[in-house]
């Protein structure tokens, strides 16, 4: 049996949206007769009354409203892949690949790719949260179209993005809390210090200080700050993954004498700033405009050291 052709469900619409043969012709620019034969086509190879008449209108039957709920799935479906394919010709990326160093911001990062999938709905992104030199290793290979890293890419030309605080901090009733005073780096070599894993392959950096005799290498930055809560180590963090934290009590700034916060300086690259498509430019802007709207210039709570002992 023939297949009803896209262009005869379009003017199934057009029809229906207009009540009547006349009006439809108008607005796809067709023949009242040639609307009339292709809705008696239709009719004809499946086998249903598509319209009434009322009046001088036509209005849809039972069938024919179900018939048009689905036909208009397939021609918004088409318009969609008309858009997504001129969209291409013009140069937009089909996939938008993006590496980002697990301690920039979240609350930044989430508000930026739900402002991108608005804008670019057809543009699929791959992200990859990275630990260290992972994302530069990414670059270096052309795995990435754009990151955001800590670590300085040889060769190309990065741009400020933020700059991240880290925090030393453990359990409330961690050891190191119960000495009530300043402490300095021989108190820490005592306690187990989480670091979290370099997720590149081939060239692995260790970062932080890393001179405690218990050292747990973890994966994954959620997991360190689950261990933290858990009272089984101490460790710097980020200021804005763990701020929920410091102000509910479940982690506290450990009271070091000097190197209690670190700030790390993350910058953005392209692979390819020039060559770069549409996508990749404006997730680029929407990260760094996103950056600018929900994250403070210093992000260290004022009363961060508030219960902490005066220096001795």
């Amino acid at each position: 049996m023939p297949k009803v052709t896209l262009l005869q469900w379009q003017m199934l619409a057009a029809v229906a949206d207009s009540g009547g043969f006349a009006k439809a012709a108008e607005v796809v620019h067709r023949s009242p007769s040639t609307l009339n034969h292709a809705i008696h086509k239709i009719e004809e190879q499946l086998g249903v009354v598509l319209f009434e008449p009322k009046g001088r209108q036509v209005v849809l039957t039972e069938a024919g409203s179900l018939l048009l709920r689905r036909a208009r799935q397939l021609i918004e479906n088409a318009a969609s892949l008309e858009d997504v394919a001129e969209r291409l010709a013009g140069g937009l990326e089909a996939e938008v690949t993006l590496a980002v160093d697990q301690v920039f911001p979240g609350d930044a990062l989430a508000d930026a790719l739900t402002q991108f999938s608005a804008a670019f709905p057809h543009v699929r992104v791959q992200l990859y949260e990275t630990v260290l030199n992972g994302a530069v290793e990414m670059l270096y290979e052309s795995r990435a179209d754009l990151i955001i890293s800590g670590v300085v890419a040889q060769g190309f030309l990065g741009e400020p993005i933020v700059e991240v605080p880290f925090i030393a901090v453990a359990h409330p009733q961690h050891p190191l809390h119960q000495l009530q005073r300043e402490l300095d780096l021989r108190d820490l070599e005592r306690h187990r210090q989480l670091v979290v894993r370099d997720s590149a392959i081939h060239q692995r950096l260790d970062a932080g200080w890393l001179k405690a005799e218990q050292r747990w290498t973890l994966g994954h930055l959620s997991t360190s700050i689950d261990m933290l809560e858990r009272g089984l180590g101490f460790a710097w963090v980020p200021e804005t993954r763990i701020r929920s934290a410091l102000d509910q009590g479940r982690v506290k700034a450990l009271p070091l004498r000097a190197g209690g916060v670190r700030r790390v300086a993350l910058q953005i690259f392209h692979r390819d700033v020039d060559g770069a498509g549409p996508a990749t430019l404006a997730l680029a802007r929407t990260l760094k405009a996103s950056v600018t709207a929900n994250c403070p210039r210093d992000a260290v709570s004022p009363n961060l050291y508030s219960s902490m002992p005066p220096n001795e």
